[in-house]
């Protein structure tokens, strides 16, 4: 009789990581992907929704004879406060660019600036928000490196300089809904065209903006704990690295939320 021996070791107990990450990096990347999935589910909706009408035609944005900064007060509102709802919106809807058919062009409902009232600046304040969160995330990477290196000070330089950088994202990003909200736009009613348009910009940027809202929050927290010097004592400074993956994270997303909702 032949006895048949059955080993229970095991190739991976836990005490290596197979992706040479530490558990914290590991589930940080495992979060960062389930959210790219929900994000994916979003943009790609968007694009369903968005090719389910037909784009404003060019020849009616050229026939408009709208250039970079001019002044449309002049040529909508004779001269009077041009203000964006009151003036632009109506002219537009009147000559049919703006209807419940076809799907507004963002270079005409994304075309303020603060300041800048009656002026035709088609996605430059938007161009600028996407400018502040890209340097960021270079001010990010250098805490990350400042962090590597040991250097308490310097990490938090470029904690600070990024937690301004999302409070200076956040701040533009509630002037433009402000904007939005002011022209008449809600979930459910858009006065450039599609109510499902002025749906879409709330779910998505809004989506996106709570994401930029727990960012800075994390950085804030991470940026009090390196003052104490919680990561002096630990002997790294691996939660900056786990902070910035979200960072970059949030930023790479942003990059695809502009592409598009503002340029497609």
């Amino acid at each position: 009789m032949s006895t048949q021996t059955i080993s229970k070791s095991s190739t991976w107990r836990g005490g290596n990581s197979p992706f040479k990450l530490s558990y914290g990096k590991l589930m940080m990347w495992i979060f960062l992907l389930s959210d790219a999935f929900t994000f994916s589910s979003l943009l790609v909706g968007y694009g369903a929704i968005r090719y389910s009408f037909p784009s404003t035609e060019i020849s009616q944005i050229e026939s408009l004879d709208l250039h970079f900064a001019e002044n449309v007060q002049d040529k909508f509102a004779n001269g009077a406060d041009a203000h964006h709802g009151e003036h632009f919106i109506p002219a537009l809807r009147e000559a049919g660019v703006f209807n419940e058919i076809q799907w507004p062009s963002p270079d005409l409902v994304f075309n303020h600036f603060p300041f800048a009232h009656g002026l035709h600046l088609p996605l430059i304040f938007v161009s600028l928000m996407t400018l502040i969160l890209i340097l960021s995330s270079v001010t990010m990477v250098l805490g990350v490196e400042a962090g590597q290196r040991g250097d308490k000070k310097a990490v938090s330089k470029w904690m600070l300089w990024t937690i301004i950088g999302g409070f200076a994202f956040l701040s533009c990003q509630a002037w433009e809904w402000t904007n939005f909200i002011t022209a008449g736009a809600t979930p459910w009613a858009n006065p450039y065209g599609p109510p499902t348009f002025a749906a879409l910009f709330f779910l998505v940027t809004g989506f996106h903006g709570f994401h930029v809202f727990s960012g800075v929050l994390l950085n804030i927290i991470v940026y009090i704990n390196n003052l104490r010097g919680t990561y002096e004592k630990r002997g790294h400074y691996e939660m900056v690295e786990k902070v910035g993956l979200y960072w970059h994270f949030v930023d790479l997303v942003w990059v695809f939320v502009f592409t598009f909702f503002y340029l497609i």
